[in-house]
Formats: C-alpha cells, structure tokens, sequence
C-alpha cells in the first residue's frame, strides 16, 4: 500500500483545528506535519478530523436482517463519515446473551463491515452465568433494559437480577449499559382513545419512568463499584443527579441522541411513526437543556440509537403509534444533524469530541479518536458550513424510512476513509468490506 498524505488548513490534531498534513499507510498514521507538504493532497479549508464512532446502533443480523444487517447499516455509516459503531445485542435473532449467540452474529458480520464494529452482550434475567464468557470473548459492555424492551427474546432485569450480575462487569472493567425507563402500571396518556396523537404517546412515556430509573442505576452503579452507563438520556430532570454522581466520584457516563437535541415534540405531526422512539422525544425546552448538558460534560457524548424496521412494522400506513415499532433510523446522520441541532450554541472545537475522543474513550479505543503517530487512519473529511437536503435515494440503510428526510442539514461529508481506504467519497461508495472487529483485548 502506498503512503497517502492529506493537507488541510482545518485539520483537528491536539485538540485544535489547524494547518496540517497526515501521512498514512497500512492503515496507521505515519506522520504529522504542520505545513503543507509538496506531494499532499489539498482539501482546503474541509475539516479533516477523526472518523465518527457511534457506540450505539441496532444492526438486527442475524434473524432480523430483513430490518437490516451489516452491509447496508455500515455502508450507511460511512455516507455519514461515522468509521466506527458497536452493536447492541438486540435487535438481532437470537439476541448476544450467550457465546454461542455472540460466534453466530461475529459470523454474519464477515465480509460485511464497511466501517469497523464493536459489539455489547445482554443482560436477561439467568444469564449471567454467560457474562464471563462474553467478556472474555471481546464484547466492549453490557446492556440492560429496565422495562420491556419490545422484543420478547430480551427481558428487561430486575433490581436482583443486577445484584449478580454487576460485580461480574465490574470484575472485568467494562461498562452496564442501561435502557433507562420504569414503568410503573398507571395510566398516563389517553393514547389508547387517541392512538395516532403524538402528545399522548409522549405523556404515555413520563421523564418520571426516566429519572426513577437513572436514579436506580446510580444507587447500583454506587453500590457495586460498577461502572454504569445510561444511553439516550431525554429527560432533562435526570440531568442534576447524572451530575451530582459524577461529582461523588462515580463511575457513571451519559449519552443522548441526534434526535432528542434535533427534534422537538412540539414541531412532530400526529400519525407519523418515523419520530416514535423510548424513551420520546420531548419538548423544546427540555431539549436545550439537553445541548447545555453537553457543553458542560454532563453528557458525555451523542450517539443515533439507529433502530430501523420495515415499513409495515413502523406503522407508516395507520399512523397507530401505539403499535408502532419504537425507533428511529439516522446511522447516516449523526454528525451533520447533531452539528444541526448544536451549531448555534457551542463552537466546532466543542463539538468534535463528542463524536470522536469522547466515545473512544468509553469504549477503551485507545488507537481511534484522535489524530496522532500511531493510531488508526480512520478519518472524516467534511465541510461543516455546507448545507444539503436528505434525499431517500441518498439513503443506504435498508429501508428508506426516516424523519431525516427532506430535512435540510449542515454538515456534508465528502470523503470517509477506514483504516486508511477510502470507503466512501463524492456520494458513493468506493470500497466495500474495509472495516474490521473492533474487540476488547
């Protein structure tokens, strides 16, 4: 392989956005120099920065790959400039809470991996005799889910359930990553008598189920030394305690999602299942807080939560949110909708490490996120100030269902390169099958 090297004069090195040129080969960077080299390719004022790593996406193979699988999702991905994702262990079939189930799903992942993947165990109920062997065999965390995850396969854990399973994950240093919601059995929402209304969905799905939940975790989180991850964070009102934890010395992280900082409840029409996600989107003023949280590093990063299903699945003809599968699909769009939604309140340099350094570390990849000698040529070229409209013929995850579309984003990606090859460029994709298993060592 031959040595490239690439010039940009908004090349992100040491935490900064400035004049460089990265020479890679073999997949790892070679060199760094801060000047504009003679045989350098020129992109201008593009950004050139570190490959997006989405660490929370729901590729459904095996079993459900008519929802869809490795290819279109990492291809997908890679129009998006995102060069890394970890898998959740649902929504696949049969769901990654054995090793026999985490070998059949590394199976149909080969030869398929256009960015490189991550994968997370299960934690069901009588499972956690397996978590050793997960562990050992490379999955990066472990999920949970405290209310029924909507596949019946993938029962959510009690309060005793997490008692034998947390000093098992916390024996081995990774994460519990946590579905935060407790539903409580009571009637909130008239969404049964008006099942196509989205502020019934909304009110059906109270922050109370969220913050009861969060706080849950950190009692855990606290009680066994265990560290605790809670994903897609909506509810503002769990933000003080995520704090506060953290200020204890705790080990607890947070996420949320493109689309809790991008849309807002007030703007979702009813009957349109494509925003339906758990926990909901909620309300504008909840939302800016959730960009505050980010700024400040209460949140720790964003991911998509990318949980696409087929169209009939997702109700798109009846508009029954009630029946509805609850997920969004956006892999392609984590860094122009969430450089959407945040631009206007935090600069670029605050931006980029919640896509890159920040997720890295968390997942312990300690060779990706940032540009340096050494590490993986995993990279994004884009220009933040260019702005496009979604297309569904732009789209490259399986079905072309998503509230993105004929939205208008900042952010367009021109060139995503994985392990030093260009994947994707000038809206297609180059070369297939570059990205590798990302697996704890």
């Amino acid at each position: 392989m031959q040595e490239r090297k690439i010039y940009s004069t908004k090349t992100w090195v040491e935490n900064k956005l400035q004049p460089a040129t990265i020479c890679f080969n073999s997949g790892s960077i070679t060199a760094i120099y801060f000047e504009k080299l003679n045989d350098a390719e020129d992109m201008g004022d593009s950004v050139v920065m570190p490959g997006v790593i989405d660490i929370h996406v729901h590729i459904n193979e095996p079993g459900r790959t008519d929802w869809e699988g490795f290819d279109t999702a990492t291809q997908a991905a890679a129009a998006g400039g995102s060069t890394t994702i970890v898998d959740m262990p649902l929504n696949a079939s049969p769901v990654t809470t054995t090793l026999e189930a985490f070998n059949q799903k590394l199976a149909a992942s080969q030869n398929k991996l256009n960015v490189n993947a991550g994968f997370y165990a299960g934690l069901i109920p009588g499972n956690a005799q397996h978590l050793e062997q997960l562990i050992n065999a490379g999955v990066l965390g472990v999920k949970c889910f405290l209310t029924h995850s909507g596949i019946d396969e993938f029962p959510n854990v009690t309060e005793a359930d997490l008692d034998e399973a947390m000093p098992i994950i916390a024996k081995h240093h990774i994460p519990l990553l946590a579905h935060c919601e407790l539903s409580d059995n009571k009637k909130h929402s008239l969404l049964n008598e008006y099942p196509t209304n989205y502020l019934e969905y909304l009110k059906s799905r109270p922050k109370k189920w969220e913050n009861d939940a969060i706080d849950l975790m950190i009692k855990m989180c606290r009680k066994h030394q265990c560290a605790v991850h809670i994903v897609h964070v909506s509810s503002a009102e769990a933000l003080a305690m995520i704090a506060a934890a953290k200020l204890e010395g705790l080990h607890i992280t947070a996420e949320t999602c493109t689309q809790y900082i991008y849309f807002n409840a007030e703007n979702i029409p009813d009957a349109n299942c494509l925003y339906k996600c758990a926990p909901p989107i909620r309300e504008q003023a909840n939302n800016d807080l959730l960009k505050q949280a980010l700024a400040s590093g209460v949140l720790d990063f964003i991911s998509t939560d990318h949980s696409p299903a087929p169209p009939s699945i997702k109700e798109i003809e009846t508009g029954n949110l009630m029946k509805a599968w609850g997920g969004i699909a956006g892999i392609q769009f984590l860094l122009s909708a969430s450089w959407t939604a945040l631009k206007d309140t935090m600069s670029i340099e605050q931006f980029i490490p919640l896509v890159t350094l920040h997720p890295a570390a968390f997942i312990k990849a300690s060779n990706k996120g940032t540009i340096a000698v050494g590490n993986d040529a995993d990279f994004v070229i884009w220009n933040p100030n260019e702005s496009f409209i979604v297309k569904e013929k732009d789209i490259l995850f399986k079905h072309k269902t998503s509230p993105y579309i004929a939205q208008t984003l900042n952010g367009v990606v021109l060139e995503t390169v994985v392990n030093g090859e260009t994947v994707y460029q000038n809206n297609i994709i180059k070369n297939k099958n570059k990205g590798q298993w990302l697996l704890r060592k």
